[in-house]
């Protein structure tokens, strides 16, 4: 993510992530519906990670991990207040769901904490979408 675009094509590839985020929560309905909830909620987490990836490159803020993500969403846009406490929590369970179920052993995600986590993602990724689409250098 360390690479520099021209304006347009930074909006073409954050137009791409965006719509990459919604298409990964369609699969996670998918998953959900066929009762792989485990796989379900790894997906939430990579539709929250393609929204979080675009609102980076949107706002020209560097990193190249999930972990960087994760702590370049809480400095800041959480912290600073452009985004919503609630949503910075939501990504951290997304990202602490996905380590666990992709690291450890005997973890199992069920319908309950999908339809908890499910909403809350959407809503993630409609903030963020906001949050792109009022950025300044963006729109001049």
């Amino acid at each position: 993510m360390n690479e520099r675009f021209d304006t347009e094509s930074r909006k073409a590839l954050i137009d791409y992530r965006l719509q990459r985020a919604v298409e990964t929560l369609k699969e996670a309905d998918y998953n959900a519906a066929g009762n792989y909830f485990n796989t379900a909620v790894n997906r939430l987490y990579y539709a929250a990670f393609y929204a979080t990836s675009a609102l980076m490159l949107a706002y020209e803020v560097e990193c190249s991990t999930h972990s960087g993500i994760k702590s370049m969403l809480s400095l800041k846009f959480v912290r600073t207040g452009l985004l919503d406490r609630k949503h910075g929590k939501t990504f951290m369970q997304l990202f602490e769901n996905r380590q666990t179920g992709d690291y450890e052993d005997f973890i199992y995600c069920d319908e309950e904490l999908y339809s908890i986590l499910r909403p809350k993602t959407e809503d993630f990724i409609i903030a963020i979408k906001s949050l792109i689409l009022t950025n300044p250098e963006l729109n001049s």
